[in-house]
């Protein structure tokens, strides 16, 4: 199979986590953990994989749930669902749904991602699911496939419950995968909204993380408050092309993991950058498939191929190679065809799944007969 290697020396090595010790940031927290959201690297953290509560930010795993299923066909944004009794049952914020009502997916996605509504999300859930234990379920799968160490979820909405528990690090996993669907960030940037405009029942929501109107460059993610957990905020923000993740757990207050979560955020942005090592889907080239419609594929990475650099350090080396499965048609854009592995100097630190650019559908007998006659007549075949 063909292989690609480039090298590129314009690319760092890789800074080292920095320790809570060696930095004054979040100072008043149980957890925290900063982390890049591309490379997936933790730029800072403390007591990142302690199992604490971690209350509404339990939905970001919901939402991505959620947002799998639409992206699926599962659900559809205009689709209406019927709130049952026991989503309408829920206690703690909440969007005020009644039984029996009907609303749709759009809105209760938007109930969710701005005002935290535990009944909408009970009621996405059971849409989903069939019933909202069901749906939990899925969420502890979920955790599985992410390799979450330290995560157990009792609820779709984080209320307070027995062996319902995460960590920072984990947390942060979730809100990385999270952001990877680009419609997710469209709700959780909203500062505020409406629900059952022109109605009797008109609602007003108001996004619960206050950092999307007074930081910039914060699109979201989700907010956190029960007793037992403290206040708890994962925020993401993007500048310059670099996205971060911040995680903050047992706060003692609202204004102070407000001012620790926009501390971390300033000291990521301050301190680090993003190079590109590939632009966003590049074609890696094109390979040719056997029986299939279209003679070569153009092979482009799933994720953007970057890495993280401390701003202060200095130049290194970094280099990619391509390595493609056997490939067959039919394939489909999404399916994975191989992988690229980056390196800096030698170092293997990053691999990323490799997908086509448009979907590739095998060939009939026909249109390789004519393949055939067409490659003899322009050379690409000796008789």
């Amino acid at each position: 199979m063909k292989k690609l290697l480039v090298l590129l020396g314009v690319l760092l090595i890789l800074p080292f986590t920095v320790k809570a010790e060696e930095l004054k940031l979040a100072e008043n927290a149980k957890s925290a953990i900063i982390i890049e959201a591309t490379t997936g690297k933790v730029l800072f953290e403390k007591n990142s994989d302690e199992k604490l509560v971690p209350a509404s930010m339990t939905k970001m795993m919901s939402m991505l749930l959620i947002i799998e299923n639409i992206e699926s066909g599962v659900l559809k944004w205009n689709q209406k669902i019927t709130v049952s009794e026991n989503a309408s049952s829920m206690g703690g914020s909440q969007i005020l749904l009644e039984t029996g009502e009907k609303m749709t997916v759009k809105d209760l996605f938007k109930g969710v991602a701005i005002a935290s509504g535990n009944d909408a999300v009970v009621a996405l859930g059971e849409a989903i699911a069939g019933s909202e234990e069901g749906f939990v379920d899925m969420m502890n799968k979920k955790a599985k496939e992410l390799n979450l160490k330290n995560t157990n979820f009792k609820t779709p909405h984080g209320l307070d419950a027995a062996n319902h528990y995460s960590s920072a690090r984990d947390m942060a996993t979730i809100a990385r995968e999270l952001v990877k669907h680009e419609k997710v960030l469209e709700f959780t940037s909203v500062y505020e909204d409406y629900l059952r405009e022109n109605t009797d029942k008109k609602i007003w929501l108001v996004n619960t993380n206050k950092l999307v109107r007074f930081y910039d460059g914060v699109d979201g993610l989700k907010t956190g408050y029960t007793k037992d957990a403290g206040y708890c905020l994962t925020a993401t923000a993007k500048k310059d092309g670099m996205r971060i993740i911040a995680v903050v757990m047992g706060e003692p207050d609202s204004k102070t993991r407000n001012k620790e979560v926009s501390e971390m955020l300033d000291y990521s942005f301050a301190q680090y950058k993003i190079e590109d090592l590939l632009k966003n889907k590049q074609s890696l080239g094109k390979y040719e498939v056997t029986k299939a419609k279209e003679k070569y594929i153009e092979v482009i990475p799933k994720e953007e191929a970057t890495v993280l650099k401390k701003k202060s350090e200095k130049v290194g080396n970094a280099t990619y190679e391509v390595k493609l499965k056997d490939l067959k048609a039919p394939i489909k854009k999404g399916d994975v065809v191989g992988k690229l592995n980056i390196k800096e100097n030698g170092k293997h630190i990053r691999t990323i799944d490799l997908t086509i650019k448009n979907d590739l559908k095998k060939a009939n007998i026909g249109e390789l007969y004519l393949r055939y006659l067409k490659d003899i007549l322009t050379g690409d075949i000796a008789i």
